[in-house]
């Protein structure tokens, strides 16, 4: 069964401060992005990946692959106007009858055994997303005030969400809305159950400054 790893990479790096869209950001001496494709790399050649960029920063990338000398075997897909376009974009180069990881380019410290545990499940119940327990106590804000909740009824969504590539296919095809936060939810809206697997604290996603320093820090305790 083919399995592909779909690395979407659309970010512009606005919450960063930076004019250099965040997946480009150097971590550990080279671009976050190539830290997040050389782990699903580990895995090859049992696993293909698939990269979707903006059409406006695949040139860069590229530049960037030479400048590091970066030779990771990947198939370079072209974006849409919005995620939700550019995953059906990215969906449109994997195979049906296999399974497809959709990874958020931005997360590099996701670990082999963890995409493993997504593909495993994914190849028994259809889906696989990532989650992990919420620490903090959580409140629900309204219009005329706010409340305490239980946080043992919620969990924070990671990637890989990964699906049977079929029924993935069917979801987005079948969708016509770019409100959804995420593959599962569109998913879901197929009328179909998601199965949570364990995600790991570690996998997180790099949307601010303080992440980077987070992301150099789990790196060097790694090593």
């Amino acid at each position: 069964m083919q399995r592909t790893a779909l690395i979407m990479a659309g970010g512009k790096g606005l919450r960063m401060g930076q004019a250099l869209p965040k997946q480009f950001l150097l971590l550990d001496g080279k671009p976050v992005l190539m830290h997040t494709l050389s782990t699903f790399g580990l895995l090859k050649p049992d696993v293909r990946i698939v990269l979707v960029l903006p059409a406006d920063q695949i040139d860069y990338w590229q530049s960037l692959c030479e400048t590091y000398a970066f030779t990771l075997p990947h198939t370079i897909v072209q974006g849409g106007h919005c995620r939700f376009d550019s995953v059906k974009n990215g969906l449109a180069a994997v195979d049906e009858a296999g399974l497809v990881a959709i990874h958020d380019g931005v997360r590099p410290l996701v670990s082999t055994a963890l995409i493993e545990r997504c593909y495993a499940a994914a190849a028994t119940h259809g889906s696989a997303l990532p989650v992990t327990p919420l620490i903090e106590s959580l409140r629900q804000v309204e219009a005329n005030g706010n409340h305490a909740v239980d946080r043992t009824a919620y969990r924070l969504v990671q990637t890989p969400q990964t699906f049977s590539a079929a029924l993935i296919k069917q979801a987005y095809a079948q969708a016509d809305r770019n409100d959804y936060t995420d593959d599962a939810a569109v998913y879901e809206a197929m009328g179909r159950v998601v199965h949570l697997v364990e995600g790991e604290r570690q996998n997180i996603k790099i949307t601010e400054g303080a992440d980077l320093e987070l992301a150099a820090f789990y790196l060097e305790r790694s090593v």
